[in-house]
């Protein structure tokens, strides 16, 4: 019967692949065969057979027995595939393990990462250039060049140091010496994020507003009141 049929193609169930190897097996200097040869051995240990012969492998692709064991050879060689040693009854087996792959994919998307943030990187290094270059309404001296570059060594976001710019411009204090200042007493009062700057800076403010309201009103008092009126 048809039904009877379909159930047993859905018992033989379904292979997981990571999107990341279609994605990226180019990266990986992987071709096209390899990466199918690389399913197939997948294929076989998941249905219990942990070492398939080249020929049994040949049997489900498009080339001979000794084009598939050539290749089996290459991989092995450049760590996509192992063969592993484990004894049943004091026997000894050999079986293919294809966990060095998903090392090699690991790796690549690693890699594939740190590309990607470095050149996020260089563009949000630029971009601060430009915006401080604006707010100076000038070019930056090499020494302000390179305290930039040194505050974003130093591991200060990007969008942290446009908070710290904005902060010296509210003050009316537009220069390199007094952001460096307001960086260093984020960087130690634990401040992290554009939230957290903000708070700090409109407490800041804060603070600043009552002392000078406070000297003021001492100013007030020292000066002696002299009523023009009693003349």
């Amino acid at each position: 019967m048809i039904k009877d049929k379909l159930f047993t193609w859905m018992k033989e169930g379904t292979m997981t692949i990571p999107s990341f190897l279609f994605s990226n097996y180019k990266l990986m200097n992987l071709n096209e065969q390899e990466v199918m040869l690389l399913l197939q051995l997948q294929n076989f240990l998941e249905k219990g057979n942990s070492f398939p012969t080249p020929d049994e492998i040949a049997e489900r692709m498009t080339f001979g027995e000794s084009e598939c064991l050539f290749m089996i050879q290459r991989l092995i060689q450049r760590g996509f595939i192992e063969i592993e040693e484990e004894y049943a009854d004091s026997i000894r087996h050999e079986k293919y393990s294809i966990e060095p792959l998903y090392g090699k994919m690991i790796d690549c998307f690693l890699k594939t990462m740190q590309e990607t943030e470095n050149v996020q990187a260089a563009a949000d290094s630029e971009s601060l250039y430009t915006i401080f270059e604006n707010e100076f309404g000038r070019p930056l001296s090499p020494f302000e060049c390179e305290t930039l570059a040194m505050w974003i060594e130093e591991s200060h976001h990007p969008d942290i140091i446009k908070a710290a710019l904005r902060e010296s411009v509210i003050s009316g204090k537009l220069n390199f010496r007094y952001i460096d200042r307001i960086l260093f007493e984020w960087k130690k009062n634990g401040i992290k994020t554009l939230e957290q700057a903000k708070n700090h800076g409109e407490k800041f403010r804060m603070h600043q507003r009552r002392e000078r309201k406070a000297e003021h009103a001492a100013a007030s008092k020292d000066v002696p009141f002299y009523n023009w009126l009693e003349q």
